[in-house]
């Protein structure tokens, strides 16, 4: 739901775009400035009440340093924790937060069953240079009032975060404008997904095949197949997003934005050999 504020640009508590008074200053534009995808625009989110805002948060916190834990691990920690949550609740907010245990199960939630799931292509690959393997990925960002998504695209040599983008929704709008984002700086040899509804649709995949990209996509469940965009993740929540506690989506936008730059430009790495992404990927530090 979009409305129409003399104020500067914001996203309430309900996780709504408001938008100043200014024909010339297109949504477009207005949704550039804070790195909200265009589709948030059209989307009206569905109020979480306090309660749940507050257990989202703590699962994520949970979920973050444990991924292995499922809807029945959630509600056993958090009633542990004094909060009456069940296993329907937790698994409830797990699906809202889009996030599940990572281990080998059956296959309860399949992708859209018209689109193609592409194998993963990465075991025993070894990753020796920039633009070899890209991928993407969501991952569920608490504020202090509501919540947002965030995707990336990271090149796995380099560890370098090439885009992100925040969505308040799951759609595939914000996942296809993060890799074109990305598309503008170079194309990757392999592109690696999960089989998420948002990365089998035809649209995506056509982006990438239309280049010449190959595409892989993990096995189900296995967040290791996707390891690196996992560990963008943690160090994302554990050194910005848990220690901010960002007021609404322009703070978290400006947030991050310093923290994506600190994280290319100036964060070493051990495993680049106590280098920065950015001097890897870009030859400069």
């Amino acid at each position: 739901m979009v409305k129409k504020k003399a104020s500067s640009l914001t996203l309430n508590n309900k996780r709504e775009l408001i938008l100043p008074e200014d024909p010339d200053f297109s949504m477009e534009k207005q949704c550039d400035l804070i790195g909200l995808s265009r589709s948030s625009l059209y989307y009206t989110p569905v109020p979480e009440s306090d309660f749940n805002l507050n257990m989202m948060k703590i699962i994520d916190k949970l979920y973050t340093a444990h991924p292995h834990y499922g809807k029945r691990n959630m509600s056993a920690n958090l009633k542990k924790m004094g909060h009456n949550v069940g296993v329907d609740l937790a698994r409830t907010l797990m699906r809202k937060m889009a996030i599940e245990a990572i281990y080998q199960k059956p296959n309860l939630s399949k992708p859209n069953s018209n689109h193609k799931v592409y194998p993963y292509l990465l075991r025993g690959v070894p990753i020796v240079r920039i633009n070899q393997v890209w991928s993407t990925d969501i991952t569920y960002i608490p504020m202090r009032s509501g919540f947002l998504y965030l995707t990336a695209v990271i090149d796995w040599f380099s560890r370098c975060v090439l885009a992100w983008k925040l969505s308040n929704s799951l759609d595939g709008l914000f996942c296809r404008e993060v890799l074109l984002e990305a598309l503008k700086i170079a194309n990757p040899e392999i592109f690696n997904t999960d089989q998420g509804a948002q990365y089998t649709s035809i649209e995506f995949v056509k982006i990438l095949l239309d280049l010449g990209v190959k595409v892989s996509m993990d096995g189900k469940g296995r967040c290791i197949d996707n390891v690196i965009i996992e560990r963008l993740w943690k160090s994302t929540k554990y050194e910005n997003i848990y220690l901010m506690d960002y007021k609404d989506g322009v703070e978290l936008h400006n947030g991050l934005s310093k923290y994506y730059t600190f994280y290319n430009t100036e964060r070493l790495h051990t495993s680049l050999e106590r280098k920065t992404p950015s001097e890897i990927y870009y030859g400069v530090g």
